[in-house]
């Protein structure tokens, strides 16, 4: 059994601060399980490699003055030539070329680590470009720009500008890809040369196409007026050069359930469910219902909760009928309470009274207290009223009283709240 609370403010909060402190920790202190991380794409060979280049020139140019600075200029010029394709500088642009949590990119550097060597000693001069050289002719992971695919085949629109300049050859640069466009807002074609659905053309040249919005509705259009459209967007019917929404509620365009009803919206529609009162309904609220759900009956043009309790008669003893929105329930009269399935009286538990939870020792305080203020109201009578007395009198009764409550206080309070 767990241990009472101790009586009095500061008693009791110092044993409330003592239990919080005990528990094992609450759980907004303890910390948070660390999320998920989401599984990362992991990079095509070819970026992999680009990376791995742009690391090895940035390598060549941090290695190019080192351990020379100033001096015999012919000595420095000498010694530099020699260690400028020397191994040892070799080494050190390898060794910053991958981070070391870079797996990939170690990875590629393993497989053509031969490669960079005979490269270093024996093509820079014939081909200068590192790039070219290992990541397109030698690997194959890579195309020229603007090209894709295993055959470096040419993006729609050309190698000068892939999808027109509007869009996202997918793959380019890459042995991989598709090579579709993946155009800009407003554009569309295969290699984005038109303008997409909603847009037409407000500029054209041979090397500029500027593609506007149409008006809301619609799909093709001649400009940005209402008046200017050519074909509408699902939803919206052509009349008279303007598009009109299209009511699909009043046709058989829609599909709503049973018990539910449709609500005409710009360019489509929703479905809404039917009030609680109907058994299918035309639209919102117990006035709109085709027929009355149980529990429910027709008065004038709208479906009403019948009140079963005026015919209901509970079966239970003690039992009373409660009606609710389109039933009833049997709950326990006043003064009874559920319990095991039947209604109980409720127990009132009797007052004790305001001395019935006072010790004997208490009990002796406070006929000592009596009988002290009996005699203090005789010696001030018999003083006849003199002021002196009287002080005396009042000064013994308010002692004794802060002695006793002093000894009852969270008693006395606990016994006045309760009406004791």
């Amino acid at each position: 059994m767990a241990p009472l609370p101790p009586r009095g403010l500061v008693p009791s909060l110092l044993w409330c601060l003592s239990l919080f402190l005990s528990l094992p920790g609450p759980v907004w202190l303890q910390p948070s399980p660390p999320p998920h991380p989401s599984p990362r794409a992991e990079p095509h060979p070819c970026h992999t490699c680009r990376a791995l280049v742009d690391n090895f020139n940035k390598g060549l140019e941090r290695t190019i003055r080192d351990n020379f600075g100033g001096g015999n200029t012919a000595w420095e010029e000498e010694k530099l030539s020699k260690y400028k394709d020397s191994e040892t500088r070799l080494v050190e642009v390898l060794e910053g070329v991958c981070s070391r949590s870079d797996f990939e990119c170690h990875r590629l550097l393993e497989l053509s680590e031969e490669l960079v060597e005979n490269w270093w000693f024996h093509r820079q001069q014939e081909a200068p470009d590192l790039f070219q050289w290992l990541c397109s002719d030698s690997l194959k992971l890579c195309c020229p720009s603007g090209t894709f695919g295993p055959s470096c085949l040419p993006c729609p629109g050309g190698t000068e500008r892939p999808c027109g300049g509007y869009g996202q050859c997918e793959g380019e640069g890459t042995r991989g890809g598709s090579g579709h466009c993946d155009c800009q807002a407003g554009y569309g074609g295969e290699a984005c040369g038109q303008c997409g659905l909603g847009y037409f053309e407000a500029e054209r040249n041979s090397s500029h196409l500027v593609c506007s919005a149409c008006f809301g509705p619609c799909a093709r259009c001649t400009g940005p007026e209402e008046s200017h459209c050519l074909q509408c967007k699902k939803g919206w019917a052509l009349h008279h050069l303007k598009c009109v929404d299209i009511d699909e509620c009043g046709t058989e365009q829609a599909t709503c359930g049973a018990d539910q009803f449709c609500v005409n919206t710009e360019g489509s529609y929703e479905c809404r469910d039917c009030a609680k009162a109907c058994l299918g309904c035309m639209g919102a609220g117990p006035g709109r219902c085709k027929k009355c759900s149980r529990g429910y009956q027709q008065v004038g043009s709208k479906c009403l909760d019948v009140d079963e309790c005026e015919t209901v008669v509970c079966p239970g003893e003690n039992e009373k009928c409660e009606n609710t929105e389109g039933g009833y329930r049997c709950v326990c009269a006043e003064g009874y309470r559920q319990e095991d399935g039947i209604c109980v009286k409720e127990q009132v538990p009797e007052s004790a009274g305001f001395f019935a939870e006072m010790t004997e020792d208490e009990m002796v305080v406070l006929q000592q207290m009596f009988f002290g203020v009996i005699i203090c109201a005789l010696a001030t009578l018999a003083a006849k009223g003199d002021l002196v007395f009287t002080a005396i009198f009042i000064g013994a009764v308010a002692a004794m009283t802060g002695y006793w409550l002093s000894e009852r206080s969270d008693r006395v309070l606990e016994g006045f709240i309760k009406g004791r």
